[in-house]
């Protein structure tokens, strides 16, 4: 049986994600078994693994910082926000259904034995599960029907780790709070206590410290720096949405829909010296990009609506019909379509016409397509055909059919795939920027892409240095051996 730490904290966005890959990656690194595992995850960006099942993508990274295959075992469920009050449901990686947030809070019960079951088998087969619960414990309004936090440390009889944000402020009253609305028996589970996102000379925090161990009478494990890391983002939390990225010869815009799911798609495209990577929510935002891109959602026909009414599509269209290259992926795939189908309810109901870009129809099936894919991009024309022939390794997501069998859809300036993690092989990214610096005039010949798998595992490695340096690893094997 492998031994466990869970890995909790005071909000959303406190750094468990990281912390808990940070330990994955220390684990594997001492010669251990080591796998992630989080009972429930929301999160729009999902991945598909080779059994063709559907999973959050921070289980994904953790997974490559333990150096495993993703399996669906590691979160087994996931929930795709498809409005403010509902979502859909994925248990072992397949559609449930799509559930009101009210519905799926007495719901939750009977997901135990799933979340069981997977944990179990992660229990045959490891040394050490490092397990990430969600938002706080001390959301008291949800502690019945736990399934992810403490809940979730008791079925799995798992000491937990209490991380702390101190970058947003009030990180010491946050700690303690936290453990002020925990019941006795969840008090005596935190084993200790992690202050993330620091900044400055640690010696100042010190007095503090040691003022929060003599009111909450847990030990502090460390202060873990801010860590300029590049790894996969969260949803809405990502720090991309608002970055103003550099000036650059190429000017690729990504409409930022308010769905958006998979934007990791478009990350090996920032680390190219000639490309500006931008999310755009508004006409006024636009400009004049090089490229237009519009990435998949999980609801296409809101946020086309939404496209619709606040003018981004227009501006879109008017990109189109001066010549300039559109590239849709997934749901904005469907988008460029001349309309949209939903006979079952799927997302939206009923039917409305889309952008008119691409000649083409989407109707929302009932099932849902899940599949690897792996070979190389049809043959297209126009200012991307360079793309032509290059090799992709990706996956397909989506509920739509489109009425294609070409994995790359081509009209004059005007290109779709249901293909996400199109520009993970640096040779079609490459491809992709040299024809765009073709079209501008300017000489492609030193554009170079990254090799992103080697570029991914530098970064795991480098979050393993920086939490040995910071944290106490001797207390937390400890903690680890000792259990509950």
């Amino acid at each position: 049986m492998a031994k466990a730490i869970m890995i909790q904290g005071t909000t959303s966005n406190a750094g468990k994600s990281l912390i808990a890959a940070g330990l994955c990656r220390i684990f594997r690194q001492d010669g251990y078994r080591v796998a992630p595992f989080k009972s429930q995850n929301m999160a729009l960006n999902s991945y598909i693994t080779r059994d063709g099942l559907e999973m959050g993508r921070a289980q994904v990274m953790q997974a490559e910082a333990a150096g495993l295959e993703p399996v669906v075992d590691m979160n087994p469920i996931l929930l795709k926000p498809t409005s403010d009050q509902g979502s859909q449901v994925i248990v072992n990686g397949e559609v449930r259904g799509v559930m009101r947030a009210a519905d799926y809070y007495q719901y939750k019960p009977q997901l135990i034995p799933d979340i069981m079951a997977a944990y179990g088998r992660l229990d045959k087969e490891n040394d050490i599960i490092v397990i990430e619960g969600a938002g706080s414990p001390a959301e008291i309004n949800l502690r019945e029907n736990d399934i992810v936090n403490m809940g979730m440390a008791k079925m799995a009889r798992s000491p937990v780790l209490l991380v702390g944000d101190i970058d947003r402020g009030g990180v010491f009253a946050a700690l303690a709070g936290t453990m002020l609305l925990l019941e006795e028996e969840e008090k005596r589970m935190i084993k200790g206590t992690i202050i993330n996102k620091f900044r400055g000379d640690v010696k100042i925090l010190e007095p503090g410290l040691k003022m929060l161990e003599d009111i909450i009478h847990i030990p502090t494990l460390g202060v873990v720096p801010y860590l300029h890391l590049d790894v996969d983002d969260e949803d809405s939390l990502s720090e991309r949405f608002s970055r103003r990225d550099k000036a650059a010869d190429i000017d690729i815009a990504v409409i930022r829909l308010p769905r958006i799911s998979n934007f990791t798609d478009f990350n090996p495209l920032e680390y190219i010296d000639q490309v500006s990577v931008r999310y755009v929510a508004a006409p006024g935002q636009l400009g004049k990009p090089d490229l237009i891109i519009l990435p998949g959602t999980k609801n296409t026909m809101d946020d086309l609506l939404w496209m619709r009414q606040n003018g981004l599509e227009a501006a879109v269209q008017k990109h189109a019909a001066a010549g300039k290259p559109i590239l849709g992926v997934c749901g904005g795939f469907q988008m460029l379509g001349r309309a949209i189908r939903d006979p079952l309810g799927v997302e939206h109901g009923g039917e409305i016409s889309g952008m008119g870009l691409l000649p083409l129809e989407t109707e929302f099936a009932g099932e849902k397509t899940r599949v690897r894919a792996q070979g190389v991009l049809d043959t297209v024309g126009g200012v991307l055909s360079e793309l032509s022939g290059q090799p992709f390794d990706g996956y397909e997501i989506h509920m739509g059919r489109t009425g294609t069998n070409r994995n790359l859809v081509h009209q004059e300036n005007v290109y779709g795939t249901y293909l996400h993690g199109l520009f993970d092989r640096p040779e079609t990214t490459r491809a992709l920027v040299r024809a765009l610096m073709r079209q501008k005039g300017l000489d492609p010949a030193s554009v170079q892409a990254l090799d992103m798998e080697t570029y991914k595992q530098r970064q795991y490695d480098l979050l393993a240095d920086g939490m040995r340096q910071s944290l106490n690893m001797d207390e937390i094997y400890k903690i680890v051996e000792e259990g509950l």
